[in-house]
């Protein structure tokens, strides 16, 4: 009895990190450690408040939303949802299908904030420009070199803490950067497409919280760049 009291107690602290059936699961962070989830979206039905889908078709196609630009909106796709936080870890896959780039986008109460930008060849994390201040341009922070095979699904996380920023590809390939701007209260996130077409599914936002180990991985990191 007491054997079986120990395996319920195991199960019950694991619990929380096991990925539900069909979802993908979580990936190793590199700059914090996953707090509090704050919202989860495994893109499985249409899109809805609290997303607001702005820009483009977003169609649900086996179980993910399918993204395409639209011409007709002079735009790219977007679609965005409410975050007022400063520092946060998000998940998601995504699979390309001819987009020629899609975004995860950070707002603020000033205007944008930050994104991480993928090609079929590159990773990117960038500060934004605020408004388009010509004072306040938009800064490559981070760069890294990858083919991103089409069709296939990839998972990308993202990790915001203070004025840093970090990406990290499949669990490989990482892009980080640092800017001050970036250490503000949130106020959305978006997803955007430029082209035809992207595909996403089991979106997660947690909390972020310190990761002891940062400093170590930080070192290791620039080293290696």
């Amino acid at each position: 009895m007491a054997r079986i009291a120990s395996l319920l107690l195991i199960f019950a602290v694991c619990l929380p990190h096991i990925a539900a059936a069909g979802e993908t699961a979580e990936a190793k962070t590199v700059m914090t450690n996953r707090g509090k989830l704050i919202f989860s979206d495994a893109f499985g039905s249409p899109l809805e408040k609290p997303w607001n889908v702005a820009k483009g078709a977003w169609d649900i196609v086996d179980s993910a939303v399918q993204v395409r630009e639209l011409k007709s909106d002079h735009h790219g796709a977007v679609a965005r949802r409410a975050l007022p936080v400063a520092d946060f870890v998000a998940q998601y896959s995504f699979k390309l299908d001819g987009a020629k780039s899609t975004t995860f986008s950070v707002n603020c109460p000033q205007g944008h904030c930050c994104r991480v930008s993928i090609t079929p060849n590159s990773l990117v994390v960038r500060k934004d420009s605020h408004d388009h201040n010509r004072a306040d341009k938009a800064v490559t922070l981070g760069q890294q070199r990858v083919q991103i095979a089409p069709g296939v699904w990839h998972t990308l996380v993202i990790e915001i803490h203070g004025p840093e920023l970090l990406a990290t590809l499949d669990g490989k390939t990482v892009a980080y950067g640092s800017h001050e701007s970036i250490a503000v209260t949130k106020s959305n996130i978006g997803l955007t497409v430029a082209g035809e077409s992207a595909s996403f599914k089991d979106l997660r936002v947690w909390e972020a919280q310190p990761n002891s180990q940062w400093a170590a991985n930080k070192e290791k990191l620039l080293k290696g760049q």
